[in-house]
Order: structure tokens, then sequence, then C-alpha cells
């Protein structure tokens, strides 16, 4: 794989981990009740932003733990 391909490969995998996991906390949210995009700053809509940080935080570290291990499998074989 050359250079080009692998920082292409992360670059897409972290932006798809992270996209997900923010889109995952957001619907998390929504089924809670706490709407990120309602009027104000009240402690729903902040806990909303939370969880849709959380979870792209979460899913930004699910892309990197899955392309490190892909990096090891390809190295054993």
């Amino acid at each position: 794989m050359s250079v080009a391909q692998r920082l292409l490969l992360e670059g897409l995998s972290d932006a798809v981990g992270f996209v997900g996991g923010a889109l995952a906390g957001y619907g998390l949210g929504l089924l809670l009740g706490l709407g990120i995009f309602d009027q104000g700053y009240d402690q729903a809509s902040i806990a909303g932003i939370v969880l849709v940080g959380l979870g792209g935080g979460l899913g930004l570290h699910l892309a990197r733990r899955w392309r490190a291990a892909r990096l090891a499998a390809r190295r054993e074989s």
C-alpha cells in the first residue's frame, strides 16, 4: 500500500468514524429528549451537545482501533 493510499484510508476512516459516532450520539440524545438545536442553551441541549461530542470521539477511537487491527493482521500475514 502506498503512502498516499494509507493516508487516504486514515483520513476517510477517521471521518466516517467521527461522523458516524456523532450521529449516533445525536440520535441517542433525541431518544432521551435532548435536542441540541432547541432555542437557547438549557441543560438538556448542553447534555445533547455533550452526547454528540462523546459519540464523535468514541467513533474516532473505534476507527483508529479498526485501522490498528487491520495493520496488525497485515503484518502477521
